[in-house]
């Protein structure tokens, strides 16, 4: 894959759940890159907080629109108006996602899949219709960045069934626009961004329920009591052990890094990623569940 873009000074940077979170951290990575940017969030108040505090570090532009990625007016509004504003966008990252209670498969409700799949499915696909063919006509080099997880395209838990299921979604859905934009020549590159590391993501995927629409509440309580980061610590503590935190911002360079390289998989730790695709291949070949038992179940 040809890599159409290696310097981002003056480049529109356009990142959906930019408010908080790696969204965030990216943001300031493309920032201190000299890109024009545009954080999209649909927390008014935090994506103004952050507009502000990313102008105040980075002495960048820094532009906030509301949005909901689940929305496709709300999307091809947020499109209209970066192209108003700028004429072209030149890197797309798709990173707006939420995570519903853990659950089993026959226990999650019509709505956990509904709001999953409608922020973490649709609001990929809604980006990518909106974005990519003004970014084709505008003829100019571009990048789409989209915002998967180890847990779908790796190796899933199996009680985040239906989290895993959208990011599996995602995945190949990626995997396809790639396919055919190199296809039809268009100077787009694509790549998919797994966030991973060596501890914890301290990010607001562990708080998605603050975000979730008063109409797809779950439709019976969760099995389970919502974990929070600082929880996870605290109990590990408790019990004399240490749970490291991954920095957003290694991996928000990492990405920029990927990108200037034209790689398609952005992640910390890919060798260990690709040990485990060829140990599941394996246990596919063999006629065998490739999600084995032993894994940690942890409720999310």
């Amino acid at each position: 894959m040809n890599a159409p873009i290696t310097d981002f000074a003056g480049r529109v940077v356009v990142i959906t759940g930019g408010a908080a979170g790696i969204g965030r951290a990216l943001g300031e990575a493309f920032a201190r890159a000299g890109a024009l940017l545009v954080l999209s969030d649909i927390e008014a108040g935090a994506l103004a907080a952050t507009v502000d505090a990313l102008r105040e570090q980075t002495g960048a532009k820094v532009d906030g629109i509301v949005a909901d990625v689940s929305d496709e007016a709300s999307v091809e509004e947020l499109a209209a108006e970066v192209f108003r504003r700028y004429g072209r966008t030149h890197v797309l990252v798709n990173n707006a996602g939420v995570g519903p209670p853990g659950a089993k498969v026959w226990e999650s409700t019509p709505n956990d899949w509904r709001w999953t799949f409608g922020v973490n499915v649709y609001g990929v696909a809604n980006g990518i219709r909106s974005f990519v063919p003004r970014m084709i006509a505008s003829g100019e080099p571009g990048h789409v960045v989209n915002t998967s997880s180890g847990d779908g395209a790796v190796e899933p838990m199996p009680n985040a069934s239906v989290y895993a299921a959208s990011k599996a979604a995602v995945s190949i859905l990626t995997e396809c626009l790639g396919a055919q934009l190199a296809e039809e020549g268009h100077p787009i590159a694509v790549s998919l961004f797994l966030p991973s590391g060596k501890g914890l993501l301290d990010t607001g995927l562990w708080t998605s329920d603050r975000n979730r629409p008063a109409e797809l509440a779950r439709e019976t309580p969760r099995t389970t009591p919502g974990m929070t980061v600082a929880g996870i610590v605290e109990s590990a503590a408790k019990a004399g052990h240490e749970v490291p935190i991954q920095p957003l911002g290694e991996l928000a360079d990492d990405v920029l890094r990927g990108i200037r390289a034209g790689e398609y998989c952005l992640m910390l730790g890919r060798d260990e990623a690709a040990a485990t695709l060829r140990a599941r291949a394996e246990r596919f070949g063999a006629g065998v569940n490739p999600t084995q038992a032993g894994h940690t179940l942890l409720p999310i």
